[in-house]
């Protein structure tokens, strides 16, 4: 039999959502062969990321849900001395291979993780000048990256990325800014999303000047001011009042009717929705927007529950899947559970040619 090469993930997530990240991960690690003899993963409750040990078997982040970030992980250290935490992080680095791109220091996005962030940085300079000087840093973000992630002051965890099959945002968090004439915060949901599945060039192209969109559950308008100021004009459906610049915007037509009995005259480019219901629900909604041809694109949000999430969107993706391939769709879909969402995970469905 062939010996199994046990390597570490670290993986960050949302506070709370640490079993969920860590079962992800093993089932995608499964579907390729089954785990020989692998640790439990370690699971600290509302830490914000997880340690998976696998054999062998590599994981895909973008095909992770719950995963803010995919980390090999190399050196743990659970004490550093006081006095000097530099050199026992620069003698673990010394023993990986190669040279990096990018040096990360990170910290849990927790309340005890931002305490941190003083602390590391303080220490990113005196980490970066020792590294230039001994030649391991070299400034190409092509490159692997450099993780020093420290969970408290006294321990930290050393680790690398690719480029290419990780987060492009320090701690995996694409942050964004609430502009003020946007009228709720949800807005920063929609704008992640676009920044997060969309790159510059299809952004370009998916969400130009012009184009017709629904918005399912738009009151009071945080998501339809996300496609006004891109110039798209917006069906608003929701018994609720639009606010601010929306209630008489020239592009956005307010409609007060319930979004799961709305039908548009026409078909649109564009379907968003984040409406607070079941899963399952939303996603027949939006599988049933996608048969009827009535939209090219949609970003929603399917709502957790407190238990049991996974299964709940296992099964609301399964079905939209199901529904758009016997209906000979062909499709694109990626899910996030972004910075942004709380207790719900983000999704991009795109029709695509055969």
């Amino acid at each position: 039999m062939q010996k199994q090469t046990k390597q570490n993930w670290l993986l960050y997530c949302r506070p709370g959502f640490e079993q969920d990240c860590a079962q992800e991960s093993l089932r995608q690690a499964k579907q390729q062969r089954p785990i020989i003899a692998v640790e439990q993963p370690v699971i600290i409750p509302d830490s914000g990321y997880v340690v998976v040990a696998l054999n062998g078997q590599a994981l895909n982040y973008r095909e992770l849900i719950f995963a803010r970030q995919l980390i090999r992980l190399h050196h743990s250290i659970a004490t550093l001395p006081e006095r000097d935490r530099l050199t026992p992080i620069l003698d673990a680095i010394a023993a990986l291979p190669g040279t990096f791109g990018t040096l990360w220091l990170e910290v849990p996005d927790t309340n005890e993780g931002k305490l941190l962030a003083t602390f590391t940085r303080r220490f990113q300079p005196l980490l970066e000048t020792a590294l230039r000087e001994q030649g391991r840093l070299q400034d190409d973000p092509r490159s692997t990256r450099l993780h020093v992630f420290f969970p408290d002051k006294n321990s930290v965890l050393i680790g690398s990325s690719d480029p290419h099959n990780s987060a492009e945002a320090i701690m995996g968090i694409v942050r964004q800014s609430m502009p003020a004439e946007a009228p709720s915060r949800s807005t920063m949901k929609l704008a992640e999303a676009i920044e997060v599945f969309m790159d510059r060039s299809e952004q370009t192209r998916l969400l130009r000047q012009g184009m017709q969109a629904v918005d399912l559950g738009a009151a009071p308008g945080g998501w339809t001011w996300q496609l006004v100021k891109r110039g798209i004009r917006v069906t608003a459906v929701d018994n609720g009042p639009m606010k601010g610049v929306l209630a008489t915007h020239p592009l956005v037509q307010h409609l007060r009717q319930d979004g799961f009995k709305y039908a548009p005259h026409k078909a649109v480019d564009w379907l968003v929705c984040d409406m607070v219901e079941k899963p399952s629900r939303v996603a027949t909604l939006v599988g049933a927007w996608f048969a009827a041809g009535w939209c090219k694109h949609a970003i929603f949000n399917l709502k957790l529950p407190m238990k049991q999430r996974l299964p709940a969107l296992d099964s609301a993706l399964g079905g939209i899947r199901k529904q758009l391939e016997e209906e000979g769709i062909n499709f694109r879909m990626m899910a996030k559970q972004l910075y942004h969402d709380r207790e719900e995970v983000t999704v991009f469905l795109t029709k695509t040619k055969g």
